[in-house]
């Protein structure tokens, strides 16, 4: 691989610190949706998804704010990906987010996702929160997190 393959960023550098161990509200927060299919939570077709929402929003005129993309694994078989955008997107599945949200960053390898999961659920109770929808936000590709040397994943819930 040359040294402008390797340089080439698919995905930006992630900055944890606006994230770990936030609460935020949102007020009707755009995205848009679509469906990875996933073999017992893992995603099989997830770089396609995201390279055709990517074109979407291109071809709208639109931006990705903060680069967020929340999953959510409705299943062992399949996962919703929601991509925020910064307008409705005529002919994409366009929806909002509403409420209270707390965000927690976690670093390592996907195996780790049980840990962080109990981790999270445990702070969340000691915030005083009760989690009502979670969401995943894995903020790099594998490739990008290898270049960065960090794997960075947000677990995001919105509560009450």
């Amino acid at each position: 691989m040359s040294s402008s393959e390797s340089d080439v960023e698919c995905c930006p550098p992630f900055d944890p610190v606006p994230w770990d161990d936030q609460t935020f509200k949102w007020e009707n927060k755009l995205f848009i949706k679509d469906r990875v299919f996933t073999i017992f939570y893992m995603p099989v077709n997830f770089g396609q998804v995201m390279k055709r929402l990517d074109q979407v929003v291109k071809s709208a005129g639109a931006t990705i704010p903060d680069y967020l993309c929340l999953s959510d694994h409705t299943s062992k078989w399949n996962m919703d990906v929601l991509l925020a955008v910064d307008k409705e997107i005529q002919g994409a599945k366009n929806m909002t987010l509403i409420g209270d949200f707390y965000s927690k960053v976690y670093e390592g390898p996907f195996r780790d996702t049980e840990k962080w999961c109990k981790d999270f659920d445990k702070l969340a109770i000691s915030h005083g929160f009760k989690i009502k929808k979670w969401f995943m936000w894995y903020t790099t590709c594998p490739k990008c997190a290898k270049k960065y040397g960090k794997n960075y994943v947000v677990i995001m819930a919105e509560v009450e």
